[in-house]
């Protein structure tokens, strides 16, 4: 049974959560504010956290980055706030995930069943495939339709920073600075380009693109 910590300030909104995930097999705690959070996490093993950004206490950002100086626990954003800033900030802070409220339960239940399995079953570099595509991780080859692609390095080693975060919600700031290093933070022409080549070498329809998404001013999504 998987473990997941609520961090709300709204009372019916944990009761409503906690009742709709216990149902689904889910072992619910709950945290009214940040000061409460982090001692929940401090004592007790999660699998995940949904967390609001609107608590009294504390920043929901300034919370993210001490959850993750604590541990890697993957963090599920689940707020009201609606601005671009707001979401990049708490992807860039350690988020793994964004969800906006209104939400949809069937989609919150998908985005926290694809973090836990992200987290306990992690697989070994080897081969992945999506689509038509094939890429040997060990090996540096990739293959669609059995015809090899060739790529650059930076084509490359953006596509395994993306394969290896599949369904999660990666910022621009995040990707400039895993493949191209400090610095280069505020180059998105770099990132629209090389996710432009991506697209055309890997994608079935270049201009309609279903397994490297982008999502408008927050960042880019792999999905398998």
């Amino acid at each position: 049974m998987s473990r997941v910590l609520v961090v709300d300030d709204e009372p019916q909104l944990l009761r409503a959560l906690g009742i709709h995930l216990r149902a689904r097999g889910w072992e619910v705690l709950t945290a009214g504010d940040g000061t409460e959070a982090l001692a929940v996490a401090d004592g007790t093993h999660l699998d995940v956290v949904v967390l609001d950004l609107g608590l009294p206490d504390v920043d929901g950002v300034d919370l993210i980055g001490r959850l993750r100086r604590r541990s890697s626990v993957p963090v599920l954003v689940l707020s009201g706030r609606t601005d671009s800033a707001d979401k990049v900030d708490a992807l860039d802070a350690g988020a793994d995930d964004y969800v906006t409220k209104p939400f949809g339960m069937d989609e919150l239940l998908a985005r926290l069943r694809a973090l836990v399995r992200r987290v306990t079953s992690p697989e070994e570099p080897g081969t992945v495939c999506f689509g038509a595509v094939e890429v040997d991780l060990p090996a540096k080859r990739v293959s669609v339709e059995g015809g090899e692609v060739r790529l650059t390095p930076t084509e490359w080693h953006l596509l395994e920073v993306l394969l290896a975060n599949p369904g999660r919600l990666m910022s621009q700031q995040q990707l400039l600075t895993e493949v191209w290093g400090p610095g280069y933070e505020n180059a998105q022409g770099n990132l629209r380009l090389y996710m432009a080549q991506l697209r055309r070498k890997l994608e079935p329809d270049p201009a309609r693109p279903v397994h490297f998404r982008n999502e408008p001013g927050m960042g880019y999504r792999f999905e398998p």
